[in-house]
């Protein structure tokens, strides 16, 4: 009988090690779950696209973060940053100048939440002369001190020049087939495909970007949003009257003369990985019902673009220091103010020049090298179109 409290005691022990055991098993499993649920890398498309648009659903993409100890200048509630340009959209969505953000700010909350950035790029035919000079100044001014990815796509991918990358900084090259047209483009279609399954597990936002930009000064996390979109200099004060959209009501891509709030340029454009994929899939889905149609939009990718964003309004917008044109300077509120103060409009972002010969002008700058490039290979078909999409050897 002496011994019967002892082997109670014993497997009393026994049943809370279990116990312990299986505690410990449940929330592991509850927390990997959660994980998964919440995180959107962690989801599949289907489940995302199942939840409401965040660039209609909310303004305010940033977590709350706790920041480190910062010192700068009072915000001044009786004092506008900008007397002579419009800051801020009829929806309430902030438009980018300088003097608008603080970028220290920004960067501290950006960086507490680890966020990667994704940057797209389509490098086709002759396009390809561009590509160097755009990752020169990219390396320079894109985001720098954050996480970057690069995706090249391109025809010719044994041109692609080989570049130092900043630490944090990664280059992924994919092959695709080149248009059959020099008017066709799958730009939309290879972004929405990508999207899905691949740019979703990779990185937190995605910005597309032609590759004949040059990056003039810093561009930094100001830009990024739900869903933002840039303004075309070439419309900048304009009335929508004049606006390049497709007019023809045939065309899903129709914009009535009396609807429109800008032009936007489809040579930057981008968002949260989820809002990219809707934006390319709606504008590839529309492009696809014209062509059955035998109808081809004025401005092929870019009419679809504002199509969609007449109608998902973005949730920050890029003014035209971020796609800046020379022509800008007739606009006399834009030129008396850059006599007054060199620092009141940032020429950030701009097309590459050309020589007389048409060839580029080439940057002897150098850069840490302390990027990767990754590899692997699929083709990669979708619906009718195959897109052939290799990922190379590191360059």
């Amino acid at each position: 009988m002496a011994c019967l409290p002892q082997m109670l005691l014993g497997k009393y022990k026994s049943y809370s090690f279990y116990h312990v055991i299986f505690l410990l098993l449940l929330v592991f499993i509850v927390t990997f779950l959660g994980h998964t649920l919440l995180t959107p890398r962690g989801q599949s498309v289907d489940n995302l696209l199942a939840r409401a648009s965040l660039a209609v659903k909310e303004m305010d993409h940033l977590e709350v973060v706790s920041t480190s100890r910062l010192i700068y200048l009072q915000p001044k509630l009786l004092l506008s940053a900008k007397e002579d340009v419009l800051v801020q959209t009829p929806w309430l969505a902030p438009i980018v100048w300088e003097d608008t953000f603080n970028i220290d700010i920004l960067s501290e909350h950006f960086r507490l939440q680890n966020v990667t950035v994704g940057l797209a790029l389509f490098a086709m035919q002759k396009s390809m002369v561009f590509l160097k000079l755009f990752l020169e100044t990219a390396e320079k001014n894109f985001l720098v001190g954050h996480m970057v990815k690069y995706y090249i796509f391109t025809d010719q991918p044994s041109q692609v020049p080989a570049t130092q990358l900043l630490t944090g900084r990664q280059m992924v090259v994919l092959e695709v087939d080149a248009p059959k047209q020099a008017t066709s483009r799958h730009g939309m279609e290879t972004i929405s495909y990508y999207s899905s399954w691949r740019f979703l597990k990779e990185v937190d936002y995605l910005v597309c970007a032609d590759v004949d930009l040059k990056f003039l000064d810093h561009v930094g996390v100001e830009i990024l949003s739900s869903l933002f979109s840039t303004i075309h200099p070439g419309f900048f004060g304009r009335s929508r009257k004049t606006f390049a959209y497709e007019r023809r009501p045939q065309s899903q891509a129709y914009i009535s003369y009396w609807e429109g709030d800008f032009y936007y340029t489809r040579a930057l454009f981008g968002g949260l990985v989820l809002e990219v994929y809707r934006l390319a899939t709606a504008c590839h889905e529309a492009m696809v019902s014209d062509k059955a149609r035998h109808i081809e939009a004025a401005e092929q990718e870019e009419s679809y673009l504002n199509k969609y964003l007449l109608y998902h309004k973005p949730t920050k917008v890029l003014s035209p220091e971020y796609m800046w044109d020379e022509k800008l300077m007739n606009f006399p509120a834009l030129l008396k103010n850059m006599r007054d103060n060199d620092h009141w409009i940032i020429r950030r972002i701009t097309k590459q020049p050309r020589r007389g010969d048409g060839s580029l002008q080439e940057s002897s700058d150098s850069f840490n090298s302390q990027g990767t490039v990754t590899t692997s290979k699929q083709d990669v078909v979708k619906g009718t179109s195959v897109l052939n999409a290799t990922e190379l050897n590191p360059v």
